[in-house]
Parts: structure tokens; sequence; C-alpha cells
């Protein structure tokens, strides 16, 4: 293994050559996982654009658009670790509605959001159709390890004290959710690709 030091600008360029090299199936379905504090979502909105001029049609979805509703995700109070890592995601919803139309015989049309979990309601979005060669693109935490159908997985890596350092203080209660990942799921093992992020200013990739 060897770690190698990154602009984020190479990171972008490599991992969205990594994507656009998929091939087999009509769709290409990624995410990339990683904790609050490892702005997954922004590594995911930088690719949009390069695969786009690699000839990539590309549709971004985030977990945070299917969480379960607050009495379901609440149940345990706002602040328990365990609910977190268990049940805050709706991973039926998002195999169903956007990783299952995108299988080798889907029909290509994605919900893109399904639930609000500030107004507590449905988005009652409307599908989206995703063209053959198109990227899905989901980012969002504690992705790895539930057997959702991904073609290729990012991990974005914080260590124990980089993840409590750049957690706000009213995100601490999950900081426990992080660590029984770390352990249980051992999400650097499941990624086919995984990226340290102590220091965001310097990411690095890790190369098998």
């Amino acid at each position: 293994m060897r770690v190698r030091p990154v602009s984020f600008e190479v990171l972008v360029a490599e991992v969205a050559e990594r994507i656009a090299t998929l091939s087999g199936q009509p769709w290409a379905r990624v995410a990339v996982d990683g904790a609050a504090a490892a702005e997954p979502e922004r590594l995911a909105d930088a690719l949009v654009e390069p695969l786009r001029v690699r000839g990539r049609p590309v549709l971004r979805v985030r977990a945070a658009d299917f969480l379960r509703p607050a009495s379901l995700r609440l149940e345990q109070g706002r602040h328990d670790p365990d609910s977190f890592y268990l049940n805050w995601l709706d991973t039926n919803a998002l195999r169903r509605e956007v990783l299952d139309p995108l299988s080798p015989n889907g029909s290509g049309q994605v919900l893109p959001t399904l639930w609000n979990p500030e107004t507590d309601r449905a988005t009652r979005a409307a599908r989206v159709p995703l063209p053959p060669g198109g990227v899905l693109l989901l980012d969002g935490p504690l992705l790895l390890g539930q057997g959702l159908p991904l073609d290729l997985t990012v991990h974005l890596r914080l260590s124990e004290p980089a993840l409590a350092r750049r957690t706000p203080e009213s995100a601490h209660w999950t900081l426990p959710a992080f660590k029984r990942y770390t352990e249980e799921v051992n999400p650097e093992s499941q990624a086919n690709l995984v990226v340290r992020l102590d220091n965001p200013a310097h990411p690095a990739l890790v190369d098998p």
C-alpha cells in the first residue's frame, strides 16, 4: 500500500478517469462515502463536469434526501448514535428508487429525492431519466457495508482525531457511530478507492 499526496484537482481528475473507464453495463453507480466533516458532496460535485467532458451524463443524488421520516429516524431521540448508524438512511428506498433502476435491466428512470428532513415531508419529485452511459454520483455517510448495489465506491477517510476536530461540537454525538462504522465495516477495505483527508488542503490517494 502506498499513500500518494495529490492536489484536489489531481484527485478529481484521477477519480473521474477511473469512473469514465467503467464499462460492461448501461450505467455506472458511484458512491462517495464520508462523514459530513470530510465533505463528500464537494468531491461528488467536482466530478460532474469532468465526467461530462468525457462524454458521461451525470445525475447527482444525496443520501440526505433519502432519510427515514422523523417518527422512525428519531424514535430513540435526536442524538442517539446507534439510531444514526442503523436507522437514519432509508436504504430500501435508495435501492428501489435510485440504484435498482440503474441495474443492467433497469428502466434508467431515477427518483432524485424522496424525503425532505427539514419539513419531514415527501419531496414529491418526478423521476428523471439517466441516458445509457450515464453516471450516478451518490454522496453521504455510512454508505458501505449495507449491500447497496454500487459499481465503484470512494471512501473519504478521516482519522479519529481529525474527525473529532472537524466535526462541529453540536454533532459530536455522531462520533460513536463513525467509530462503530470503522470497527464493524472497515470501509477502507470495502471501498474501491480510499482518500485520506486529515488535511483537507492536502488529500492523499491510497494505492493498493
